[in-house]
């Protein structure tokens, strides 16, 4: 049995708030609100670097499970592939701050679907016995691409920041990886794009191009099914699904298209934004500390990212 050991998550001291948006934009507060659903969230602040807080989020987990940096034989570094500093690895100069040297370092760029990627990456790695133990840090700057000042950029002014860390491994699972099926629909692959400003880069959307909702439902759902079949088990196993937190009313239409409740999936929406790839690991660590999980439940991570990609990973929970 082999998954995940633990995680956690590390908030950033800086926010953002609507009326900071409003003021920049012009766009009125309520069009904004219904796009952020809270009136301030966490982002990256003056000074404060992505990869500094995974490291931050990486030493509470290796502490937590005393595990000396020796045993780490492999750190993926998940995200957009905008890292803080242009052209370098985040995932060695992570290595080097926590005095990991003989790891394999290497980035996984899948956007808000990364760090579900990385994972599947790393148990891999674990599965092959080539490593004990693999760090996983997901880290973007998502909130510093978005361009405040542009109407046509509200549908991004929900982007925040929570690097995150997770260790895989082989012994004291907490989570164990059951399974993770992935899918990319090419034909978005240029609906999103960045644009060179003089001194940084901005996302800006291509285009009203339409159908990008139904494709979410259409995917989600299948993968769903797909992972299901290959576990064989029913909807009705899974106690909770979660999804990143892009579009509260997407997140409600595929529970109803899949017939999930929405007690068995977490809204964080009133208290953050979309926080990248670790929305996800914010929802599980949530059910963590509020002891909401029983030995044996099976939890489903719902993933998207620009290109267009979704990955549905499987989780048991081991208690």
């Amino acid at each position: 049995m082999a998954g995940i050991v633990g995680l956690a998550v590390a908030m950033p001291q800086g926010e953002v708030t609507v009326h900071q948006m409003q003021a920049a934009s012009g766009v009125p507060i309520g069009d904004i609100l219904a796009i952020t659903q809270c009136d301030r969230f966490p982002v990256l602040g003056e000074g404060e670097h992505a990869w500094q807080l995974a490291v931050q989020a990486a030493r509470t987990v290796l502490d937590q499970h005393a595990l000396t940096p020796d045993l780490i034989g492999q750190v993926i570094y998940a995200g957009s592939g905008e890292w803080d500093v242009p052209f370098w690895s985040p995932a060695a100069k992570a290595a080097q701050a926590l005095g990991i040297k003989d790891a394999h370092c290497f980035e996984v760029t899948n956007f808000c679907n990364a760090a579900a990627v990385a994972l599947r990456v790393g148990m891999r790695e674990i599965a092959a016995g080539d490593s004990q133990y693999v760090l996983v840090l997901v880290g973007d700057r998502l909130s510093q691409l978005v361009d405040y000042t542009d109407p046509d950029s509200k549908i991004l002014y929900n982007f925040g920041d929570a690097p995150a860390a997770v260790l895989l491994g082989s012994a004291e699972v907490a989570f164990e990886f059951l399974h993770s099926r992935m899918r990319t629909d090419p034909a978005w692959a240029d609906y999103y794009q960045g644009e060179h400003d003089e001194f940084q880069v901005f996302m800006r959307r291509r285009g009203r191009r339409k159908g990008l909702g139904d494709a979410y439902l259409a995917n989600f759902t299948d993968l769903v099914e797909q992972t299901l079949a290959a576990l064989d088990r029913p909807l009705a196993d899974v106690a909770y699904f979660l999804i990143n937190q892009g579009d509260k009313n997407m997140h409600e239409r595929l529970l109803t298209a899949l017939g999930i409740p929405a007690e068995k999936s977490v809204f964080n929406y009133h208290r953050y934004g979309h926080m990248g790839g670790a929305d996800t690991l914010i929802a599980l660590r949530d059910l963590l500390d509020a002891k909401a999980l029983q030995a044996g439940d099976l939890v489903l991570l719902a993933s998207s990212g620009m290109g267009f990609s979704w990955g549905i990973t499987a989780l048991e929970y081991r208690g």
